[in-house]
């Protein structure tokens, strides 16, 4: 097995391990860019698991009773920071974001699942929802992910859903600049496919 079938191997154990209770999630992250953007390696599993604020603890301790944290004390890191950094016994990095905003529980009700082969199907976010996720974080990976999404995807987008879930995360975090960047990325993108 090479190291991406490791990855996909860790995500459908988290899949089943979820959806075995029944809980709600998506995956978001490179495993999303996969499906929605330019396939690229991705080491981790990044996913999104709505908890609600204040019903974290039973979903930490049974992922931790599963998956090994990899951060001292990862149960209270989890608690204080929203994610909890876990491990599968292969050794494929985990993390796991404890949702609880409107917008991460609209992600999860919107996301559909991905064949990613005969045996494995993963719960994905869309990826519109994706395109908010990786411009509210912002990196340099993140906004080449931004445009190999707009790309791929560029004649089957709601960039109007991308924007009204977009514009309250980033007044949230004072983000004055990202939706602009997200603009004219779009219009650079639109322009290039039109030639």
């Amino acid at each position: 097995m090479n190291r991406f079938d490791d990855v996909i191997a860790a995500a459908a154990e988290v899949e089943a391990f979820c959806k075995a209770r029944g809980w709600r999630f998506c995956f978001i992250g490179g495993l999303a860019v996969q499906r929605w953007g330019t396939p690229r390696f991705t080491q981790d599993v990044d996913l999104t698991l709505v908890t609600g604020f204040g019903f974290e603890e039973p979903y930490v301790d049974a992922l931790l009773q599963r998956f090994t944290g990899r951060v001292r004390d990862a149960r209270n890191f989890a608690l204080q920071h929203r994610v909890l950094l876990a491990r599968t016994a292969g050794g494929v990095d985990l993390d796991i974001a404890l949702g609880a905003l409107s917008f991460e529980d609209g992600a999860v009700a919107r996301a559909t699942p991905w064949q990613v082969n005969e045996q494995v199907a993963l719960t994905t976010c869309s990826a519109e929802d994706l395109l908010v996720h990786k411009v509210f974080a912002g990196r340099d990976r993140d906004w080449a992910d931004v445009e190999s999404i707009l790309i791929r995807q560029h004649d089957r987008l709601d960039l109007d859903h991308v924007r009204r879930e977009l514009a309250p995360l980033l007044g949230f975090k004072d983000d004055t600049q990202a939706m602009g960047r997200l603009e004219q990325m779009i219009a650079t993108v639109h322009a290039r496919l039109r030639q």
